[in-house]
């Protein structure tokens, strides 16, 4: 029944990996100015943003492109600076293995592949297997701190990097961090100012709300349970998808910043974006359903009993209203159909419609119990993609996003989206009282994104967009960036830095950068 979904052509526009270079090169000597800033020593922290993650895994070419990595070459052509270095994976593959087996959970990267029928989606690459052991400790200090998949409370764990962290159930420490952690029981700010830096710089924040967002809200919201106890106590009892309380956030911000900026001669700190302007939440259609006059007869023919009956009856007994009864109601049309869901926040019905007068069977009422379709408000994740249209088992009347509606993993209803748009506002706040109470720069990677979403960022040779795939800022995760995602990212950092520090450090040439290929061969 995948002739239901409606496919989306992310090769209609065309793709170029990289454009020509431009005139007036920035690398000539001499000419440019570090201002009152000091880049001899630079040392970025953060998360898989700033490690150079793409594709939904950490691989070499991400990383060597990660806007970390751009900004110090920049760095280096107005001031003389000690070598950037980087925790490198071993491959273009992805993927984490420990002991010689693949770490759950750290899979390959996204490549596009195509279906029987042509139709393109991104796949894991399996071309070759992970060959970068966690186990494997790398030497020495590393400039770049990005360690993919951390919370802002994350880089004051202790013992993020042990190894032993990564069995306990749940675990402990972060695999990416083992990897080049100086000892077992350091956390990632204590290594980064083991390094004496000159300068830093901090994007974190981003997980605090993403992994909320990206599992449909299955989380808990933790706004206003902090206390102001040990914070690294309190947050050992979040679960993985919750949103951060405003207030532990800006208590662990803040001991960072305080510490890096009395330890260096300056910084920027780079906000927080809104989940609902990257791609992951933006590619899949809310009416993304099509039907012909004939198929969505049938389906309004299956959901009249409910529509007709069941409502109405549950109305007149109190238990919904005539609002609610409105908002639930099922109904398809000829051409494009908003899909069907479940909605946590509606009263579950499928108890009480087991029983007298209306004698469901249990699988039913289940279906039935906290149904509603979709409205323009709610935002579809992108591994729907795969799912919508889809058949249970072998039975044709049971299509998810249609007659079966999808699972709270598969939507981020207007609801679950204020709750994140609150908690990222709140974090900003924080990031630019702090920015200012310290004379540190602030990067608005928020309007950033947001910009690239609407109109887009031009630069010499073209715009680039927000747009899945086509647009050129997204890698295939939906996600985290492209090379030219992370160059964009580099120029706004550069504005700032050099409007903070008077300093006069070269802009990259975006169109420099690839963004996604359509080659699979990624060695």
């Amino acid at each position: 029944m995948k002739n239901y979904f409606k496919y989306i052509a992310v090769l209609a526009l065309g793709i170029v990996s990289c454009e020509p270079e431009f005139e007036n090169s920035i690398e000539e000597e001499g000419f440019y100015s570090n201002g009152e800033a000091d880049f001899s020593n630079y040392v970025a922290l953060g998360n898989s943003l700033t490690a150079g993650y793409a594709d939904g895994s950490l691989y070499r070419t991400g990383q060597q492109n990660s806007y970390p990595n751009i900004l110090a070459k920049q760095f280096s052509l107005v001031q003389d600076n000690q070598e950037f270095t980087q925790p490198l994976v071993n491959d273009n593959a992805g993927g984490l293995v420990l002991g010689g087996q693949t770490v759950p959970g750290f899979d390959t990267r996204l490549v596009l592949a195509f279906d029987a029928e042509g139709n393109p989606s991104p796949q894991r690459y399996r071309g070759s297997q992970p060959t970068t052991e966690v186990g494997a400790k790398l030497e020495g200090s590393y400039s770049n701190m990005g360690v993919p998949g951390a919370k802002s409370y994350h880089l004051a764990f202790p013992h993020y990097g042990d190894l032993s962290g990564l069995t306990t159930q749940p675990a402990t420490a972060n695999p990416y961090f083992v990897r080049f952690a100086s000892s077992p029981g350091t956390t990632v700010v204590q290594d980064a100012l083991a390094q004496e830096p000159t300068f830093f710089s901090l994007w974190i924040g981003n997980n605090d709300v993403l992994g909320f967002a990206t599992s449909g809200g299955t989380g808990v919201d933790q706004t206003g349970t902090f206390t102001g106890a040990n914070p690294m106590e309190y947050f050992s009892t979040y679960g993985q998808n919750d949103i951060t309380d405003p207030n532990a956030f800006a208590a662990v911000y803040g001991q960072m910043v305080q510490a890096l900026a009395a330890s260096t001669s300056g910084g920027v700190l780079i906000n927080i974006p809104d989940v609902a302007s990257v791609p992951y939440f933006t590619t899949v259609p809310v009416d993304a359903i099509p039907l012909d006059a004939q198929t969505a007869a049938a389906l309004n023919a299956q959901f009249a009993a409910y529509n007709d009956q069941i409502l109405p009856g549950l109305m007149q007994i109190g238990l919904l209203t005539a609002e609610e009864v409105q908002a639930r109601r099922i109904n398809f049309t000829e051409g494009d159909n908003f899909v069907t869901l479940a909605d946590e926040s509606l009263t579950d019905i499928s108890q009480i419609i087991q029983g007298a007068p209306f004698n469901l069977d249990p699988q039913t009422a289940g279906l039935l119990g906290q149904l509603r379709q979709a409205t323009v408000g709610d935002l579809i994740p992108l591994p729907a993609l795969g799912f919508l249209g889809t058949t249970v088992g072998d039975d044709p009347m049971m299509v998810n996003g249609v007659s079966v509606p999808l699972g709270d993993q598969y939507v981020l209803t207007t609801s679950e989206q204020e709750m994140i748009a609150a908690a990222t506002a709140s974090y900003n706040q924080t990031i630019a009282a702090l920015a200012q109470t310290n004379g540190l720069g602030l990067v608005d990677a928020n309007a950033m994104l947001t910009r690239l979403a609407n109109e887009g960022i031009a630069f010499d040779a073209g715009t680039v967009t927000s747009e899945f795939v086509t647009g050129g800022a997204f890698s295939l995760d939906g996600i985290h960036l492209t090379p030219r995602g992370y160059a964009i990212i580099a120029n706004g950092i550069i504005d700032e830095v050099n409007e903070t520090y008077n300093s006069e450090v070269p802009k990259v040439n975006v169109g420099g950068y690839n963004t996604v290929t359509l080659s699979n061969d990624v060695q």
